[in-house]
Order: C-alpha cells, then structure tokens, then sequence
C-alpha cells in the first residue's frame, strides 16, 4: 500500500483540522486527536487486509476530492429539486446534506417527551450528559482506518435520542442528501440511543443530488438499552458515480432487539460495516440485506456479531442479484465468547448470477468458545433454476417474465423482513422495476443523474 497515498490523507487531515474544529463541537473535537493518530498508525486498508480482500478501496482514495465547503450555506430549496424514491410513508423526517444536518422536518410537538432530534455537533454541545457517555464508545478506530478518518474530519451527523418507555407511532426517515459542483468526500458521525423501553423505527435513504462524484464515508453508533427495540432500514440508492462506506456499530442490552435491513440498489462502490454486540442476557439481533447490481457495480456486506452473555440469539440472512459484470462480497462471523451458553446464531448468505461475467465472493465464519450453543451457516452462489423456468413456460408464461418472477421471489425473502408495510410496498415497487431494468437512477430526483 503507497505511503504516499497514506501521507495525501495525513496531510488532507492536517490541512483541515483547523477548520474542522471551528464548525464543529468542542465534544466531538476532543476525539480529533487520537483518531489522527490512529489513522498515521494504521494508514489505508489495502486488498492485503484480510478484512478488504475483496474489496480494493484505495483506487477511490487515489482520486482528487474535495471536502465540503464548510462555510457555505446549506442550499434551502431541497424541496423542489428532490422527492424521496420513498415518499408519501407517515415519517417524522430529518434532511442531512453533505454530511451535515440540514433541517427536522417532523411534527416536534407530537413527538414523545424528551425526545432529541438534532445535528450531533449542536446536540452534543446542547446536551452533553447525555451524548458524551455513548459517543465514540463502540466505533473501532484503533483498529479501523476508515472509522478513524471519520473521527479525524466528521464535523456533524446526526444525534437521535429517543426516551425511556417511549413508543413512536411513525418512524423517523433520514434523507441523506450529497450534493456538488466538484467531486466530493465527506464524512458523516451518527448516534442513536434508544433507552430503556422505548421502541422505534429508522428509515435510511441515501440519495445524490447531482451528477458529480462523491464518496461519502460515514460512521453510525447505535445503543440498544435494556428491553428496547429498535428497527432500523437503510436504502441506498445513490448514482453509479458515488460511492460509500458505511460502518455501524451497535451495542444491544438485556432483553432488547436490534432488527437492522439494508437494500443496496444503487451505487459505484458500496461497503457496509455492521458489527453488533450483544451485551446481556436475553439480546436478540436480526441483520438482513439485499443488494441489486449491474454494470461494474460492487457491493461488500461485511458483519461481525459478537455474543458477548449467555441466551443470546441473532439471524443474519443477505441476498444479491448480479446483472453484467458487477460483483458483491459477503464476509460474515459469529463470533461466541467463553461463557455465552445458550447462544442461538443462524448465517445465510445466496447470491444469484444473471451472467457469466457477474461474481460473488462468500466467507461465512463461526468462531465458538462456548459448548452449548446452538449455531449454523451456509452460502449458496448459482443461477436461475432451468426446472423452474421450464414449468412456469409450460404454463404459458413467457420466459423473461418467468425470469423476472424467479428474481422478484429471489429478493422478496429480504424485503418481507421489513416490518414497516408501507416501506415494505414501496421497495417491492422500486426492486421490481430495478429488475426490469426501468430504474437506472434516483427515479424522483429533478437532477437527471446517470
């Protein structure tokens, strides 16, 4: 791996700093230090690092980028230049642009008491007491290059706080919007504390705005308090030129659920980080993905689920349909700590090939320090089932809507994991015109991205 490659980003970093920390918190600025450190020690993954095999992200950061002009106002027509692929859902929404937080959207009266919704960088300044104890506590930038050149550059994200015992009647959809006039990295730093018995759903869309390149880097920390159930969905669908990392890390406590789904529709390279932890008796996590590609697209899954007490249970269940030349990479551990008995894990990673040049690497991993557990995995990479074909043909469907219905029930074990219904409709309405090769962009956006 180029040390001159290593030492552009020191210098970005050094270049930056300053500026950084003055549109910045002065909490989220006391993390800067050692998250530059961390990157200088550890410098950029090369496909040497077993944990990138399959995935070679320094073409992306040998290409000329910009940071975001951090004293330039927010554009504040969002409106009419963007409608969300998912509209009409009864969400509370939130807008980040860039990395930043731009504005609430929601109905904050009627939001459950005590309920925070805000830009971290504001909220951690506003309400120290309670992001301080959970920021920057699970990420693993010691070890993780990338996470720590988010905590070195992150100036904002968003902070989402939702109370002990509260119930929200609607979920909270996050827009994240990228938008430019020059090619783009930002970084964007997360947090979400459900608390003791609260229940609540997330829903993620990522979108670009405009025809540039981007390559967005961001870093999600999520806390799971004793018997709370988060649901937390995240549609990617940005253009073909943009690219992204997303890492999450999510600690989940004695009784509660994690239920965490990704559909990955758009995108030049897509790497999803997922490492949950399940920390007391009784946690349970669900982690499910679909991914769609074509052309030369890339999609990497790459989760770690820790069963750190006895009585844990988690499922992870991914999917991918491959078009063209494109490729996609499951990398999946269980990993079951001394002492965690009871341990109940399951792994299913199937990929399905349209053509001969589409590929697909698998590495599901168990790793048990426990005897009596209960854990399974498996993979399967083929292509559409001939049989099936030929009798969905003799009963007098034609073969490429065959195809397509063998592909639609391929993808629709994902999708039926959505808990939320009205989503659920409008990604089966958007898979299914993907499939049909009638969605090759950010469909409502005005900008006609290619």
């Amino acid at each position: 791996m180029s040390t001159d490659l290593n030492q552009k980003y020191d210098q970005l970093i050094a270049d930056n700093l300053d500026n950084v920390q003055a549109h910045s918190s002065n909490l989220l600025n006391s993390y800067r230090k050692d998250a530059q450190q961390a990157f200088h020690k550890n410098g950029l993954p090369s496909i040497k690092n077993e944990d990138y095999k399959y995935t070679n992200v320094l073409p992306l950061y040998k290409q000329d980028w910009n940071l975001p002009q951090l004293e330039k106002e927010l554009p504040m027509n969002i409106n009419e230049i963007f409608r969300c692929d998912v509209p009409n859902l009864d969400t509370d929404l939130v807008l980040t642009v860039n990395g930043r937080f731009h504005e609430f959207q929601g109905n904050a009266d009627k939001l459950p008491e005590g309920t925070i919704i805000g830009g971290l960088a504001e909220m951690s300044e506003k309400y120290p007491e309670i992001v301080k104890p959970y920021l920057f506590q699970q990420a693993e930038q010691d070890t993780d290059s990338l996470v720590a050149l988010n905590g070195a550059l992150a100036v904002d994200g968003l902070f989402i706080y939702i109370p002990r015992n509260a119930v929200f009647e609607k979920p909270i959809q996050i827009v994240n919007l990228l938008l430019g006039e020059r090619p783009l990295l930002t970084h964007k730093r997360n947090l979400v504390v459900a608390d003791e018995n609260a229940q609540s759903q997330i829903v993620i869309c990522d979108h670009t705005l405009s025809a540039e390149r981007f390559f967005d880097n961001s870093v999600t920390e999520v806390v799971v308090k004793q018997n709370a159930r988060l649901e937390y969905y995240n549609i990617q669908n940005q253009h073909n030129g943009s690219s992204q990392i997303s890492s999450l890390f999510a600690n989940v406590h004695r009784d509660a659920t994690f239920h965490t789904s990704t559909i990955s529709l758009h995108g030049g390279l897509i790497r999803n980080n997922l490492r949950i932890s399940l920390l007391d008796e009784g946690a349970h996590a669900d982690a499910s993905g679909l991914s769609l590609t074509d052309r030369e697209q890339h999609v990497d899954n790459h989760t770690y689920i820790d069963h750190k007490a006895a009585n844990c249970t988690s499922n992870q269940f991914f999917k991918s349909v491959l078009d063209d030349q494109s490729s996609t990479a499951f990398t999946g551990r269980i990993m079951v700590q001394p002492g965690a008995q009871q341990t109940n894990a399951y792994q299913s990673n199937k990929s399905l090939l349209l053509t001969n040049d589409a590929s697909s690497n698998s590495r599901p991993q168990l790793e048990i320090y426990a005897d009596d557990v209960k854990c399974s995995h498996g993979a399967t990479t083929g292509q559409i089932d001939e049989d099936a074909l030929f009798y969905m043909r003799q009963r007098g469907i034609n073969s490429r809507e065959a195809r397509l219905l063998l592909m639609f029930a391929f993808a629709y074990e994902v999708i039926d994991k959505i808990n939320v219904r009205p989503l659920a409709e409008r990604i089966e309405d958007l898979v299914n015109k993907r499939l049909r090769g009638e969605l090759s962009r950010c469909n409502n956006c005005e900008i006609k991205c290619q």
